[in-house]
């Protein structure tokens, strides 16, 4: 009997067309059987992927097989080859030694006695156990067929999971650095996985055009035309912020503009197109290619209640962004009339970029990091009770115009200290401890070394290089030798010596920032 009729019932799977193919490890020290075994396989196909084989001719070489093949899908192991056990020590060391779950693994033998077979398969996490006399050509196509299945379903669960994780990941803080595209690119690859595991998935709008590293301008190209990639999996993992119509070929970007203008789902021979309706602005598309399989009917209900369902969040999440980013903008401004020139000095941006570099360099967590990028522009707001003819006094200070100064630490650590927010709570720290030194003899508390919280030991150093690089109205400009020379001077007495270093160590770094915010020019 032909065994094309065994299988006649799955015509879904067994398309001709040429999706890819799944690995087949062959381990045998007899020739003959990899002969015998291409043969009686050579026109398998399974959701339109043919098999590609590979052979190893013993226990070593198939360990190398694995190490070099991270997606073999089915190995067919001969036990006994330059040992008696060469195969379960191969079976061991795929499970045990690599971790690998997925690959379905086939024990063949030709003296079924040596080796028990509910031992073996209990033992050694072996998928299925044959004698080499049994697997004639039409068992052997099941046996295939069966483990193929097996190894792609459990492929979809473990994308699923991934996909899952990712969303996971973003939800704990959708403030992170890269929380929006982690949370996107968990939805499309849980939807790629459940349409038969496609790896290849983006989605695309116009309202966000970049990535994380400029998402707090996320408003930038709302309400315009051009589609951007903003988060992707497989081959748009690498393509987050480009125009669309260069990410993909001419005729697939004719049907995204078809899929967004007729606002409807678009299908084609092997991707989809799905059209995402937003309520903030004027839409967003799923794109998924390379899936190994025709979408059927079920599986257009489910890219459709995606498609409702993912722009709802994506919304939900950008009104979030958009909350804390206003929230940042109000504490900016407020920081910057503080300023002793605040129409013109850029003083408080300097200092927040130049603190996340410090902080980042030095190891502090992203949370952490966050938290000191707001609470930075608040560090002078006891500068507030200053009168501002002292501030922009251009002769030396009196003592009692030094005392009123002195005040402003205190002053700010009062009105910040009672907030139950950790950012307030670090603002209040730093107001009270950006003006202690390393040597103890600042002030208001006079705290020494690591008593003095790493945080304002960072706002302390960048608020002072940047007042030394920059005009003040006491001051003129100095140049950048002078600047290093004070630095290393008080590398032990004012600052923390530790953090002197990483700052000089890269110093071109930070003297970017100062070249990116200028003061602008009366």
């Amino acid at each position: 009997m032909n065994d094309d009729f065994i299988f006649a019932d799955d015509d879904d799977e067994n398309e001709l067309d040429d999706l890819g193919s799944w690995k087949v490890l062959i381990v045998d020290d007899e020739p003959e059987v990899h002969t015998v075994t291409k043969l009686a396989l050579n026109d398998f196909c399974l959701n339109g992927k043919s098999l590609e084989f590979i052979s190893a001719y013993s226990g070593e070489e198939a360990k190398q097989c694995f190490r070099e093949h991270s997606d073999i899908a089915v190995v067919l192991l001969d036990v006994v080859m330059e040992t008696d056990d060469a195969g379960l020590k191969v079976a061991e060391y795929i499970r045990n030694e690599l971790d690998n779950h997925f690959t379905r693994i086939i024990l063949r033998t030709g003296q079924p006695g040596q080796a028990p077979e509910k031992d073996v398969i209990i033992n050694y996490d072996i998928n299925d156990y044959k004698s080499k006399t049994e697997l004639t050509a039409q068992k052997l196509f099941t046996v295939i067929i069966a483990a193929l299945r097996s190894y792609r379903d459990i492929i979809v669960i473990e994308e699923n999971r991934r996909g899952l994780e990712k969303i996971i990941d973003a939800s704990v803080d959708l403030f992170s650095s890269r929380s929006l595209e982690k949370f996107m690119q968990g939805i499309i690859q849980q939807l790629a996985s459940i349409l038969g595991c496609s790896k290849d998935a983006a989605y695309i709008t116009t309202a966000v055009a970049t990535t994380s590293r400029t998402l707090n301008n996320f408003n930038d190209k709302m309400g315009k035309d051009e589609l951007y990639v903003f988060a992707g999996n497989g081959e748009y993992a690498h393509k987050e912020g480009i125009p669309l119509k260069d990410a993909i070929s001419a005729q697939e970007y004719a049907m995204c503009q078809k899929a967004m203008r007729d606002k409807q789902i678009v299908y084609a021979e092997d991707h989809v197109v799905a059209y995402c309706n937003s309520r903030s602005h004027k839409g967003a598309l799923l794109y998924l290619s390379g899936l190994p399989r025709r979408i059927g009917e079920s599986d257009r209900h489910l890219v459709k209640r995606f498609s409702d369902s993912v722009q709802l969040a994506f919304d939900n999440v950008l009104k979030t962004v958009d909350v804390e980013a206003t929230q940042r903008e109000i504490i900016e401004r407020l920081g910057k009339a503080l300023e002793y020139d605040a129409d013109t000095s850029n003083h408080i941006k300097r200092m927040t970029e130049m603190a996340m570099l410090l902080a980042e360099k030095v190891g502090l967590s992203e949370k952490t990091i966050h938290e000191l990028k707001l609470a930075i522009p608040l560090h002078d707001i006891g500068t507030s009770v200053v009168p501002k003819s002292i501030l922009q006094k251009t002769t030396p200070l009196t003592e009692d115009e030094k005392f009123e100064i002195r005040k402003h630490a205190e002053f700010g650590y009062q009105i910040l200290k009672n907030s139950s927010r950790p950012t307030i709570q670090l603002a209040a720290t730093l107001a009270k401890q950006h003006h202690e030194r390393w040597d103890g003899k600042g002030y208001p508390d006079g705290l020494a070394k690591k008593d003095i919280k790493i945080e304002s030991r960072i706002a302390t150093l960048v608020d002072v290089f940047d007042a030394l690089l920059n005009a003040r109205p006491y001051k003129p400009a100095w140049d950048i030798e002078k600047v290093t020379a004070v630095l290393k001077e008080e590398s032990g007495k004012h600052f923390d010596p530790a953090l002197v270093k990483v700052l000089l160590d890269d110093l071109p770094a930070f003297l970017t920032i100062q070249s990116h915010y200028p003061d602008a020019k009366n």
